[in-house]
């Protein structure tokens, strides 16, 4: 599979935000991040990637894509979390497709523990369908 070359526009207030998580995290943190922009470069229909703040959590968004957000709070402090539109069907079938793979907060999110194993190939599947939600959107399980 050959990678395409998508423009990355960074701001830089969205590094400072993962250099301020805990120790504890922000390995985690990058790890998400790093997950994000490489599923984003495998993806033919994926020209550009915007990394910005929203809600000051670190935002993913794509011309046809549903924005993605990620990030950990000290309310919850052993667990992080990728944010999708609730207002999408992304989580829901997210539940459909893998079921009990992932751990859920509502319509909203996939929660992850500190000490959880990523299912890296489900979550990329779940990456790949919000980066172009709007393309995909009326396939029955999102092209997944």
């Amino acid at each position: 599979m050959s990678a395409s070359t998508i423009k990355l526009k960074s701001d830089p207030a969205v590094l400072q935000v993962f250099e301020n998580y805990p120790n504890t995290v922000k390995q985690k943190m990058h790890f998400l991040r790093t997950l994000v922009i490489e599923t984003a470069e495998e993806m033919e229909n994926v020209a550009s990637l915007e990394e910005t703040l929203k809600w000051g959590e670190p935002s993913y968004v794509t011309k046809h894509g549903s924005t993605l957000r990620m990030d950990w709070k000290s309310k919850t402090p052993d667990q992080y979390a990728m944010y999708f539109q609730c207002s999408s069907r992304l989580v829901e079938t997210f539940q459909s497709v893998f079921g009990s793979t992932f751990q859920y907060e509502g319509k909203r999110a996939i929660v992850f523990d500190l000490d959880q194993e990523i299912p890296i190939d489900a979550l990329r599947s779940c990456i790949k369908a919000t980066l172009q939600y709007h393309k995909v959107k009326d396939l029955f399980t999102l092209g997944m």
